[in-house]
């Protein structure tokens, strides 16, 4: 045998090695069988590429607990908060007729595995377009006076991030405190001129998670996918609208609809809470006297009260490789679980594990009414696919699908029951339930479910059904494309 082919051999040998290796070490952390089964085939079916795709895609952070939250002064803050609202709602909330009784187990189960406080707040807008929610985001910060803090997973060096970035050295040569953290792969095209300029004006720009390929424990998997705004502790943002031209204008897809939230209130203190623990994961150092300004009093806020003087109570949920639980998956769960007429679904990218993907198939052969908006076209092919290819078996199922036509509908909307709704960053996917830092807002309150339904209704006229007899029928070719894809799901 020649050089090369006792090389060739000797590299195929540790390879198998490490694939036999890597196979045994996911079927003994009892995962997803379903997950676990598809990162075998993805490595055995990619030699060599599946085992790097596995070494830096696969990890599972939340149990290694690469992210630790102990000692936080936050985290301890909101566990105190949380063990007390979780003390007065056991005993009380039922005997008391309050309006939040009807949500008591959702509740409940949001404070025990997430710490998730219940905010009153008198304001809350929902914007169902990025330019209404940027124009609104900017607006508020040209009004800061005190402190700016935002975090997106995506900045561009375009026409509506430079705006972005010049408002905020304004503000920040005017005195104010401005704070930004980015997610590192989702600005990879950020030139260094912009953050640059961001930092000679004063003002603190945090990269999250950088990206070191060649170093065994890179977090290139695990991304933070939040998107944060709060200006001066008292108004705060949070849904799926990133700072790029194309969820002001579309760009290439004509339209880019999107779902936004903005609250008054004392949610804003949580949305705070979260941005101050991913800056601390990037700085090691957090605040702890001079935490306090950051966390104004909110019965102190006088300004956008809602006109009728009506309460909206809500929960910011957060969820990550920082959690002890998947904790935004489980609140997808229990909501769809509980839902008794009907359940409204948006998302742009839907590979849910087989939990959430079964709750949804009970709910629908059990009577209730599930509609699932997902977009006909898509910015990620294979995502596409992958998306698609769970249509056949939810519309068996009884579940009526909606592909929507104009543009690409970004939103990440839940709506249950015409009680409640889910507004924020996380998709249905594995990615948002196990990989990504998420957040997301349940707002308790009929009327903000109201405005998402009838949203929603508004928009069955701007899709294309899809009719099971009809599907059921398409061409050999898509149902490879959507095999195939399937097979990835982990990865997406």
């Amino acid at each position: 045998m020649s050089f090369w082919e006792i090389s060739s051999l000797f590299f195929y040998l540790v390879y198998l090695l490490l694939a036999i290796y890597a196979s045994a070490n996911i079927i003994y952390r009892k995962l997803d069988p379903v997950k676990s089964l598809s990162w075998v085939i993805v490595i055995f079916a990619l030699p060599y590429l599946g085992l790097f795709l596995y070494a830096f895609l696969g990890q599972n952070f939340r149990k290694i607990k690469i992210y630790n939250r102990k000692g936080v002064v936050d985290v301890k803050v909101r566990k105190r908060l949380s063990e007390a609202q979780l003390d007065l709602i056991e005993k009380d909330l039922e005997q008391s007729g309050s309006p939040l009784n009807l949500f008591r187990k959702l509740i409940i189960l949001n404070l025990r595995g997430n710490q998730s406080i219940i905010g009153s707040n008198s304001d809350v807008q929902i914007y169902f377009s990025g330019k209404e929610a940027l124009d609104s985001m900017l607006e508020s910060i040209k009004k800061a006076k005190r402190h700016i803090h935002l975090q997106s997973y995506i900045i561009e060096n375009d026409t509506i991030g430079n705006l972005f970035k010049d408002e905020l050295i304004r503000k920040a040569k005017a005195g104010v405190e401005v704070r930004v953290i980015y997610d590192d792969v989702g600005c990879w095209s950020l030139p260094k001129e912009f953050t640059n300029n961001l930092t000679s004006a004063g003002i603190e720009v945090l990269n999250f998670a950088p990206v070191h390929f060649l170093t065994p424990t890179s977090k290139v998997n695990y991304r933070n996918h939040r998107k944060i705004l709060v200006v001066d502790g008292r108004v705060g943002f949070l849904g799926g609208v990133n700072i790029a031209d194309r969820y002001y204008s579309g760009g290439a897809f004509g339209e880019w609809r999107d779902t936004h939230v903005r609250i008054v209130g004392e949610s804003v203190l949580s949305l705070q809470s979260s941005f101050l623990l991913d800056r601390y994961f990037i700085k090691n150092r957090q605040f702890n006297k001079k935490r306090i300004k950051y966390f104004p009093d909110p019965s102190k806020e006088t300004q956008n009260v809602h006109p009728e003087g009506k309460i909206v109570y809500s929960q910011i949920l957060t969820s990550g490789p920082d959690s002890d639980w998947s904790s935004i998956m489980q609140c997808y769960l229990a909501a769809i679980m509980n839902a008794r007429k009907h359940i409204f679904i948006v998302t742009p990218y839907f590979t849910p594990n087989e939990t959430i993907l079964n709750a949804i198939k009970v709910a629908a052969l059990g009577g209730v009414r599930v509609a699932l908006m997902l977009p006909s076209k898509s910015d990620s092919t294979i995502t596409y696919w992958c998306t698609i290819s769970y249509a056949e078996e939810l519309l068996e199922a009884g579940v009526e699908i909606y592909l929507f036509k104009n543009g690409f509908n970004h939103s990440k909307v839940i709506s249950i029951d015409g009680d409640f709704c889910i507004i924020g960053s996380a998709n249905l996917d594995n990615r948002s339930f196990d990989h990504n830092f998420e957040i997301t807002s349940i707002l308790y309150d009929s009327g903000c479910a109201d405005i998402i339904d009838r949203r929603f209704r508004e928009d069955i006229g701007r899709c294309k059904p899809l009719e099971y007899s009809k599907w059921s029928r398409r061409s050999k070719v898509k149902r490879v494309k959507e095999s195939l894809a399937r097979l990835l799901s982990p990865l997406l």
